[in-house]
């Protein structure tokens, strides 16, 4: 009986040493901060870009198009299939959280440069993930902006070519299908394309995409820029010529590639473009199919290929 007894108390006090180990086992891991992957499938949302970042030593080829209005008819223009603006792009990853960014649009025949750099992630320890973005553009245009018809405005030096942009991307994977970002955002033309128009501009941008399975995703995409139409139509006599840009579409992954299908109403695929000069209206049936397809490359010798 003594020896049962003894067995029993050694019994009960291994269990409480395991169980006392454990407890401070996880109070040891869950002050260790687990971060949140895959807030969106790819670097860029639509038209704007995601709080995403591309791998290290990693290369994303990016073709985007935008065909003509649909409104534009089935006899003069195939609903706008028969026409097309198309924008080519690379993104290199420096490191996992900072990539730099290229491209030339043929809209306004404009190049592009940008780089965004992932702050903060989310994790079990911040609530959000926040990315930096500051971008700069110039318009090859002989004769200046090609955005708006009947426009007489023209370039005299290099440096009136040039526009700048920075934002803040701040985003939250709600859970494994929601996804919703903020983008506060300003432009700078060093040029614009009527005088009565302001050089700076504020514009704040929500966006998101739902999963409805593994491979297929929904997401939408909206800017608001702060200016003053009516101080505008007031000393001008004219309508204000730009509109918020409105997009929806759905994301297609896959393997290495990711296809993202969408209905918007700019034509632009740069944001001192889409953001600043977006000329369609929703309501006028000003709206424009297009598409972007993003291929991944890996140069990392040391790992497989890895996609976003």
């Amino acid at each position: 009986m003594l020896i049962l007894g003894f067995l029993g108390v050694f019994g009960l006090t291994k269990a409480k040493a395991q169980d006392d180990l454990l407890s401070i086992l996880n109070e040891e891991q869950s002050k260790e901060p687990v971060y949140t992957m895959a807030t969106f499938k790819a670097s860029r949302l639509i038209n704007g870009q995601s709080i995403e970042t591309i791998s290290k030593n990693h290369l994303n080829f990016w073709i985007s198009h935008r065909f003509g209005a649909v409104n534009s008819g089935f006899v003069a223009n195939f609903f706008g299939l028969d026409e097309a603006k198309i924008r080519l792009g690379l993104e290199y990853g420096l490191t996992d959280q900072w990539l730099i960014g290229a491209g030339r649009s043929s809209l306004d025949k404009t190049y592009d440069v940008y780089t965004k750099y992932k702050l903060f992630r989310q994790s079990n320890k911040f609530p959000v993930t926040v990315t930096g973005l500051a971008g700069w553009a110039i318009n090859t245009m002989e004769t200046g902006f090609a955005m708006q018809s009947g426009s007489e405005m023209r370039f005299n030096t290099n440096l009136e070519r040039y526009s700048y942009w920075g934002q803040t991307l701040i985003a939250r994977k709600v859970n494994e299908k929601l996804s919703l970002q903020v983008m506060p955002t300003f432009l700078h033309y060093n040029k614009v394309d009527d005088p009565s128009l302001a050089n700076d501009l504020w514009a704040l941008g929500v966006g998101g995409r739902y999963k409805l399975t593994k491979r297929f995703t929904l997401s939408g995409e909206y800017y608001h820029s702060f200016t003053d139409p009516a101080n505008y139509e007031a000393t001008t006599g004219k309508s204000y010529p730009y509109h918020d840009a409105i997009s929806i579409g759905v994301d297609i992954e896959t393997g290495g590639h990711v296809f993202q299908l969408h209905f918007t109403n700019s034509r632009g695929m740069i944001e001192n473009q889409f953001i600043g000069q977006t000329v369609g209206a929703w309501e006028k049936g000003d709206i424009f199919y297009g598409f972007n397809i993003a291929r991944t490359f890996s140069f990392d010798k040391g790992a497989k290929h890895k996609d976003k």
